[in-house]
């Protein structure tokens, strides 16, 4: 069971007195209907012996009322397991990566150069939550920020020609949907894969709207383009650049990984914490009510 915590652990102290409460069990010996204080210790055991005494009898089910009381005690405690499939829903630095798969890019050796590009920027971003754009004519979100870089992985290795269904090139319509998937962080970073295509004045209005969110917007740029693409600036990814982004070629995937670190990145919020674990303590709790049971059909 590794990666198992525990969610409450201050309930563990609890545990203290039920110990005390098993030691003094344990001295007082078993119930005789009180004859227990008035008689001695060997005369008690030997009529209880004849059976002529009644009351609880000794051994372990006297443990009963303990063994439901420490249940109850672990579960409170709430035992959990990381659960992979959460997406992150509280960070203080997300990071989502935009990947253009017009045609110019796509269609050409500029798609291998994106995907090499993604994948260096998911180990030199590791440990920070990763998001996955896709955009050509529309943007597309594969998947929004999430601690579990290996789907991410996946999604980019089945990259191909086909994978978007229509032409063109928006980045305007990536950067604005990165905005609305990020809303709510204090700062994160946009980092777009591209050649530059379809860089126009709607695109920069969408990066200004992310700074003013805190979020900063780097690029990585792509050389290999389609033979039938119309050429592009190689300055134009800078026009998007904002909040001490950078732009770069896409070679130099490690050295912009390297720039984006930021101290602190990984401050979770306390009250949403629980949704990325699975909780065992309502499960373990219940099971207090086994011995409870057997007490209940005892005194039946």
């Amino acid at each position: 069971m590794g990666g198992l915590i525990l969610l409450r652990p201050w309930w563990l102290a609890a545990l203290l007195p039920l110990a005390l409460m098993l030691l003094w069990i344990a001295w007082r010996g078993p119930d005789a209907g009180g004859w227990q204080r008035v008689m001695p210790r060997d005369m008690l055991r030997a009529m209880q012996g004849l059976g002529a005494l009644g009351g609880r009898p000794p051994g372990w089910q006297r443990l009963l009322a303990p063994l439901a009381m420490a249940a109850l005690v672990i579960g409170l405690a709430g035992p959990a397991l990381p659960r992979r499939d959460a997406p992150v829903l509280a960070q203080t630095d997300a990071a989502i990566i935009a990947v253009d798969l017009s045609p110019s890019v796509a269609e050409g050796p500029g798609l291998g150069e994106a995907q090499m590009a993604a994948a260096g920027l998911l180990q030199g971003l590791a440990g920070r939550p990763l998001g996955l754009i896709l955009f050509s004519g529309e943007a597309y979100a594969v998947s929004a920020p999430t601690d579990d870089p290996a789907t991410l992985e996946t999604q980019i290795a089945v990259l191909a020609t086909d994978t978007m269904p229509g032409p063109g090139s928006r980045p305007a319509a990536a950067l604005s949907m990165a905005g609305e998937m990020l809303a709510g962080l204090r700062r994160a970073d946009l980092i777009l894969i591209s050649d530059g295509g379809g860089i126009d004045a709607a695109a920069e209005a969408e990066a200004d709207r992310l700074a003013a969110q805190g979020i900063r917007v780097s690029a990585l740029r792509l050389s290999g383009v389609a033979p039938e693409a119309p050429p592009v600036p190689a300055e134009a990814l800078d026009r998007l650049t904002r909040a001490g982004g950078r732009m770069l070629p896409a070679d130099q995937v490690v050295r912009l990984a390297k720039g984006l670190q930021r101290p602190g990145a990984l401050r979770r919020d306390p009250v949403l914490s629980a949704l990325q674990y699975r909780d065992l303590g309502p499960f373990l709790a219940a099971l207090a009510i086994l011995p409870l049971l057997v007490m209940l059909r005892r005194q039946a």
